[in-house]
């Protein structure tokens, strides 16, 4: 099978089947984000622990592009620290936006969006829920701190 074919039912399967549709327990980090052009919304709340994320979920509304990636995020972050990330989302940004064809190995299932670099419109889709959770990281504080909206435009 073409490699694309299985980037796309990779991205087709998170975007039906979302992992970490739901906000965990005990959350200390949170923030909303929305793209105005298309209607994308997500919420994204993380546990954090010592500087790692120890849990994370999603809920929202949006495309499958915006579904997926935020699933997809969701499970490659957890258990990462802030600066490990933010390399991720450089790298996955890059990716996407054709700057580079990144890391294939160190962004694992998040290669998946590669092909979005030839759809300069669908990177907003992409970035919202990555934007949202630097937002949320950003938040300095142990309570729950909730930053709203996060916009991409």
């Amino acid at each position: 099978m073409d490699p694309r074919e299985l980037y796309q039912e990779l991205i087709l399967d998170h975007g039906r089947h979302p992992r970490n549709f739901r906000f965990p327990e005990g959350a200390n980090r949170s923030a909303e984000g929305k793209n105005p052009l298309c209607g994308d919304h997500v919420v994204v709340k993380a546990k954090v622990e010592n500087g790692v994320i120890t849990e994370i979920g999603f809920q929202g509304s949006g495309c499958a592009i915006s579904t997926a990636a935020a699933s997809t995020m969701t499970e490659v972050v957890k258990g990462k620290a802030r600066a490990e990330v933010d390399a991720l989302f450089h790298d996955f940004h890059d990716l996407v936006t054709g700057k580079s064809a990144g890391d294939v190995d160190a962004l694992g299932k998040l290669a998946a969006f590669s092909g979005l670099s030839e759809f300069p419109m669908r990177v907003k889709c992409a970035t919202l829920a990555w934007h949202t959770l630097e937002a949320a990281l950003g938040a300095a504080g142990s309570d729950a701190a909730s930053i709203e909206p996060v916009t991409t435009e």
